[in-house]
């Protein structure tokens, strides 16, 4: 992330994502620059004091919640989970324990960190690598340096793909290896040759002898001896130390359905209380073991969001409520929202199917009043039905689009007009409480 965005600059870009909800992203973006406010901080008992705002999304299904906290996560490129509450049990309980969030992001954080590396890695590397199959495949000693670059510019080009070098891998890309001779031919005496070299390389690799020469064609050798480049310059303990310090310093926690592990009424019920006092230690701070090594969870920032349709957030322990400082109300979304989710945002779901059938010569346009009559038709089946947001709109536009979407491709390039009356003839009738059942998601 650029850490000089601004709180406006941070909302511009989840506009661009999500419709209305501005008390929500105007919250979510404060908490994500005070980030930046406390690593310029240079007085570190200080630093060490200022902890995270959590916030409580309040809202029902389908306005936006999750991809607030998710695109804000994508903006950040920070370390991102999302995690339904009702999936965890209390400690003594059968099924996952709250400790298990911290463990996954820590792990999911340390992948993303060993792609980063190995992308980097990739592009200082790739030209040595040409380099070494050009030399298997031609005898530099007789050949000028604009010969070399010739063959250089021929080798990425993949005019040399097919032939064949010999190279002998190390026991550390053994799994490259395996994926190049697993090639579907495994049925029959040839296919038992190519498991046995393998068994034999794998072997060969565990007791630490040589192991042999193999012929490979060009195109399966550049990724064989990248990864060699990659595995040795790779120091896997600075990658852990990457990981946890940016899921210290930028992981992002979203808690979806706290609203369920609320207690209703005054009936008190033990797992629901049990979960809650589990989280409770993560969101305030506190340090779990991982196979990565310890990590503290003090400066995480936590996103939890509920219906609260059949609860309150005062429901939750006080303890838990007072680590949720900030609570925000997300309004259900109208007519005009649901029309502009389907226009503005972008890569939204009218582009969508544009792009999808222009992969089958389909010209596909929607006029407004087609569009117009989507979102009406959501906002119906919603009040009919359940309410479920803007994720109808999904359902409706499939309902509208699936005929074409069967018969194409029709074996010529071909110019398809959505108008109003188009969907209306496609909700005919459908809207009768008998026929309801077709759009439950």
């Amino acid at each position: 992330m650029n850490m000089n965005y601004t709180p406006k600059e941070i909302v511009e870009k989840l506009n661009k994502y999500i419709i209305s909800q501005d008390e929500a992203k105007k919250n979510v973006a404060i908490a994500l620059r005070n980030r930046y406010r406390r690593k310029e901080i240079q007085d570190i008992e200080l630093k060490k004091e200022i902890i995270p705002k959590n916030i409580i999304l309040i809202g029902s299904t389908g306005v936006g919640k999750t991809e607030i906290a998710r695109r804000l996560a994508k903006i950040a490129n920070a370390p991102f989970i999302k995690v339904e509450a009702t999936k965890y049990t209390e400690v003594g309980y059968v099924g996952k324990d709250v400790e298990s969030i911290v463990k996954d992001l820590v792990a999911l954080t340390f992948r993303m960190v060993q792609n980063e590396k190995a992308k980097e890695l990739r592009e200082k590397y790739i030209e040595k690598v040409y380099e070494i199959i050009a030399k298997k495949l031609f005898s530099y000693e007789t050949i000028n340096d604009d010969k070399k670059e010739e063959i250089i510019e021929k080798i990425k080009s993949g005019e040399y793909d097919e032939s064949e070098i010999e190279i002998k891998p190390h026991s550390k890309s053994i799994s490259p290896v395996i994926e190049v001779y697993s090639n579907g031919r495994g049925d029959g005496p040839e296919g038992l040759g190519n498991i046995t070299e393998m068994l034999d390389d794998l072997v060969s690799g565990l007791s630490g002898k040589p192991q042999k020469q193999k012929k490979i064609k060009v195109k399966n050798a550049i990724e064989i001896l990248l990864q060699e480049e990659i595995n040795e310059n790779t120091n896997k303990e600075d990658l852990i130390r990457e990981a946890i310090n940016k899921v210290e310093n930028d992981g992002i926690i979203f808690i979806d359905e706290i609203d369920k592990i609320a207690e209703r009424g005054t009936r008190s019920e033990v797992s629901r209380q049990g979960v809650q006092r589990d989280i409770l230690p993560i969101v305030e701070g506190t340090t779990v073991m991982t196979k990565y090594g310890p990590v503290k969870t003090d400066h995480i920032l936590f996103i939890a969001a509920g219906a609260f349709s059949m609860t309150k957030p005062s429901d939750l322990m006080p303890e838990l409520q007072g680590r949720f400082p900030v609570r925000v109300e997300l309004k259900n979304l109208s007519k005009d929202d649901f029309v502009k989710i389907l226009t503005n945002v972008k890569n939204n779901l009218v582009y969508q199917y544009i792009k999808l059938l222009e992969v089958e010569d389909v010209t596909l346009e929607v006029t407004d009043e087609a569009v117009d009559k989507i979102a009406e038709y959501a906002i119906l089946l919603n009040e009919k039905i359940e309410n479920i947001g803007a994720r109808r709109l999904h359902s409706v536009i499939e309902k509208v689009l699936k005929d074409i979407l069967f018969e194409a491709p029709y074996g010529e390039n071909r110019k398809i007009i959505l108008k109003g009356k188009d969907i209306d003839d496609k909700f005919k009738g459908a809207i009768k409480k008998e026929n309801l059942e077709n759009y439950i998601l």
